[in-house]
């Protein structure tokens, strides 16, 4: 393992703050991908339109995902959060005084940015502060709890608020009220971020190697391994990006309320989160190229059979299963992504895994969008599953080990 810290470096409630901080700033990012879409919907938008709204959740992490590495590398945990608070916040409350298209973009751009460099920041925190590569597991166990946890709540919260909160107000169900309001909620999730993450205390600074000037972030992708596994982690991406965005689509579709489709997306979310808490009790029996292999090939069979769901009922069902299977993975993915980096470019390594999501998150969606206009969303379900599967056999490679790479020293 990369760090040598003391069983005190990471006292267990100082990882409570952190997943805390971390569930209330990806809350409010998860709130607004699914009230974004429903508004435009509802505004007439097409699923092209809705798609590239979708991507811009993506976009900005695209361009800010190395130099928040980087930029967290440098200065560690609280400056990176303080300004990703910032910038979801005025994101959201942007939405909340101009709910039309443009605006939603806007905001789409700014929790997306804000959302990844905090993910990077406790992700690199957290990492640093694990003292073997079984509680380098655990705690990224625990840590993904977070986002598990926020995909159920800030959808679920959303949805509710779309569909009451304006009859209370004196208006209709559904109505703009709903979304103001769910969006104002959405905008006070990230300053409770900052309440919890504040008081962490930072780690020591990690000595940089004598080349770090000269040396670049695509050095990284010189070590097959970090090629193999940014292979595997897009293509797992790639299903809950599909997930996110072809569900609310396809609930519209049906005539599902919003209430019923932000319950779908908690049931898939909540999964997750349940086993994500067995996670850190089963990391040491665990094999990370066993648990991703085994996850693409379910997900593949689970895509398989979405789009033959007849009811919510059913589809709960199946998106709760695939809950399951994608939530095993991440805690596998940063284990085996920490075990293969240099400690002094963790930042980096994390950055450039992010900038290769999102770069395929951006363009994914209008991708779906184009393919479900077409032909429709089942389509989009059975060739992503396809692909899912037959990559499987990538992740299976990952079996070979994991190389071990001294503090200061570069792969490749």
């Amino acid at each position: 393992m990369t760090s040598s810290l003391p069983p005190q470096a990471a006292p267990r409630f100082t990882l409570a703050r952190l997943i805390g901080g971390h569930i209330c700033l990806h809350a409010c990012m998860a709130g607004l991908r699914m009230a974004a879409p429903l508004l435009a919907l509802k505004q007439g938008y097409s699923a092209l339109a809705v798609g590239v709204l979708m991507a811009l959740f993506a976009l900005t992490q695209v361009f800010l995902a190395l130099p928040a590495g980087r930029y967290a590398d440098r200065h560690g945990l609280k400056a990176p959060v303080g300004w990703s608070v910032l910038a979801a916040t005025l994101g959201t409350g942007l939405a909340v005084a101009f709910p039309v298209f443009p605006m939603l973009c806007l905001a789409a751009l700014l929790t997306g940015g804000a959302t990844g460099t905090t993910a990077i920041a406790l992700q690199r925190h957290v990492g640093r502060a694990a003292r073997d590569a079984t509680e380098l597991k655990q705690m990224f166990s625990w840590l993904s709890i977070g986002p598990a946890t926020s995909n159920f709540l800030g959808p679920l919260a959303a949805g509710l608020l779309i569909d009451h909160a304006g009859a209370f107000f004196g208006g209709q169900a559904g109505d703009l009220s709903g979304y103001r309001t769910a969006f104002l909620l959405m905008a006070l999730l990230p300053l409770l971020t900052w309440w919890w993450v504040r008081r962490t205390p930072e780690l020591p600074t990690v000595a940089v190697a004598a080349d770090a000037g000269t040396r670049r972030a695509w050095d990284l992708l010189r070590e097959p391994m970090m090629r193999r596994l940014l292979l595997v982690n897009w293509f797992l991406s790639s299903c809950w990006d599909v997930h996110t965005f072809v569900l609310p689509v396809l609930g519209h579709e049906r005539g599902y309320s919003a209430s019923v489709i932000g319950m779908l997306l908690g049931g898939f979310a909540m999964a997750a989160t349940l086993v994500r808490l067995a996670m850190p009790w089963l990391a040491a029996h665990l094999r990370e190229w066993v648990v991703i292999s085994g996850a693409m090939l379910l997900t593949a069979l689970l895509f398989g059979l979405y789009p033959f769901m007849p009811n919510a009922v059913s589809m709960g069902v199946c998106s709760v299963l695939l809950g399951l299977v994608l939530g095993s993975v991440q805690p596998m993915i940063m284990s085996t992504l920490h075990q293969i980096t240099p400690s002094d470019r963790h930042g980096e390594a994390l950055g450039l895994r992010l900038m290769s999501l999102n770069g395929s998150s951006v363009l994914m969606p209008m991708l779906f969008g184009s393919i479900g206009a077409v032909v429709g969303v089942s389509v989009v379900f059975w060739t992503v599953g396809t692909v899912v599967g037959l990559g499987a056999r990538t992740a299976w490679g990952l079996r070979a080990g994991l190389p071990h790479f001294p503090a200061g020293k570069t792969t490749g």
